[in-house]
C-alpha cells in the first residue's frame, strides 16, 4: 500500500513538472527510458533467481497453480477488451497492452512508452504509458483493499487472481490472511508466471 502511494505521488510530481516546467523534457536524455527498461528486466531476473524462488516454483507445480495464472490472464484480457470497446479513444490492442501489465505498473508502462513512441509519437505513447501506470496501480490497491471481500464472494483463489503479479510480493500477506496458508505456494507460482508473461504480452499487443 505504501509503495503504491509513493509511486502515485511520484507520478503526480512528474505530471506537475511536465505542466509547469516547459523545457524539462530537453534535460532528460532520450535514451533514459531504454536504460530504465534494461534495469527493470535485470531486476526481474534477480528477483526470480534470489532467495530460492526457483525451488519454490518447482515445489508449487500443480494443476491449480498452472490453471490459475491462465485464468487470470484470460480474464484480464477479456475485460480489458470490453473496457476498451466501451471507453474508446485507443485501439483495442492498446487497451490489451495496458491490461497485460497484470499489476506490474513499472515495467509495463516503460515498455509501452518505448514500443509505442516509434508508432504513435512520444506524446501519445507517454499518455498511453501513464494510463498503464495508473490502471495497474489501481489494480494492486484494489486487490489489497478488496481482497477479503473477493475471497468471501468469489472464493479463496479470487484475491490471488485480482492481485496479478503482486500475488508473489506486495499482496502476498493479504492473500495468506484471507485465503489461508495453503494458498502460499500457489500465489507465489501465480505471481512468477505472470511476471514472466508481462513483457511478452505487453510487447505483443503494443506492437500490433
Amino acid at each position: 500500500m505504501k509503495g503504491s502511494l509513493i509511486v502515485a505521488l511520484i507520478f503526480a510530481a512528474g505530471v506537475l513538472l511536465g505542466i509547469y516546467v516547459t523545457p524539462i523534457q530537453s534535460y532528460i536524455p532520450a535514451e533514459l527510458s531504454e536504460w530504465l527498461l534494461y534495469a527493470l528486466v535485470i531486476q526481474t531476473g534477480i528477483a526470480l533467481g534470489a532467495e530460492g524462488n526457483w525451488l519454490k516454483i518447482k515445489e508449487s507445480l500443480s494443476l491449480q497453480s498452472i490453471l490459475l495464472p491462465v485464468g487470470t490472464i484470460a480474464g484480464t484480457l477479456l475485460f480489458s477488451a470490453i473496457a476498451g470497446a466501451i471507453a474508446g479513444g485507443w485501439n483495442i490492442s492498446d487497451y490489451l497492452a495496458v491490461g497485460s501489465g497484470l499489476g506490474y505498473y513499472s515495467l509495463s508502462s516503460v515498455l509501452i512508452a518505448e514500443i509505442k513512441s516509434a508508432d504513435i509519437g512520444m506524446e501519445a505513447a507517454t499518455k498511453l504509458s501513464m494510463l498503464a501506470l495508473m490502471v495497474n496501480i489501481v489494480r494492486e490497491m484494489t486487490a489489497l483493499i478488496g481482497g477479503p471481500w473477493f475471497a468471501k464472494v468469489f472464493g479463496k483463489f479470487a484475491p490471488t487472481a485480482a492481485a496479478g503479479v503482486t500475488s508473489m510480493d506486495v499482496n502476498l500477506p493479504m492473500i495468506v490472511r484471507t485465503s489461508g496458508h495453503g494458498i502460499l505456494p500457489i500465489a507465489i507460482m501465480h505471481g512468477v508466471v505472470l511476471e514472466l508473461c508481462v513483457p511478452l504480452l505487453v510487447t505483443l499487443f503494443a506492437s500490433i
